[in-house]
């Protein structure tokens, strides 16, 4: 028997990200976007309502930003693993760790997200309880995503 779909919610203001996101994970075997919001607030409600076993958080959302919005996630959601897709990078690592990001991703580069997914879900099966936190480049998945 394998192993149960994983589902994951993206939340991004650009229906362009929105949909390269979905499409990206959607290729992967046993991964289910569940969700999609456009705003922090709309995250927070349908992290609620879907209980996913990952976020997606763009950081520059209108009504609640992406680290207000993980911060929220986090506080009622303690066991949801939650990355940071953004343009900002290196430049809000340190803030990310204080709002319970597991992990921050650079939009350019996209082979990057797919990597940090994957690992991310495979930790959280393998240790459920896991609040380990990295940031990374994505240089080191750069080559494993051809295509």
């Amino acid at each position: 028997m394998g192993h149960p779909t994983k589902r994951i919610l993206i939340a991004d203001d650009h229906e362009s990200v929105l949909r390269g996101v979905r499409a990206m994970l959607e290729a992967h075997p046993g991964w289910e976007v569940c969700g999609e919001a456009v705003n922090g607030y709309e995250a927070i409600t349908k992290a609620i309502e879907l209980r996913p076993d990952l976020i997606i958080l763009d950081v520059a959302m209108p009504r609640v930003d992406g680290l207000q919005a993980a911060n929220e996630i986090s506080k009622l959601l303690p066991g949801v693993q939650i990355v940071l897709h953004t343009m900002y990078g290196a430049r809000v690592v340190l803030e990310a760790h204080k709002h319970g990001i597991f992990r921050v991703v650079e939009k350019a580069k996209s082979g990057a997200l797919v990597s940090a997914v994957q690992e991310l879900l495979n930790t959280n099966a393998e240790q459920p309880n896991s609040r380990e936190f990295t940031a990374r480049s994505g240089s080191d998945a750069t080559n494993q995503n051809q295509g």
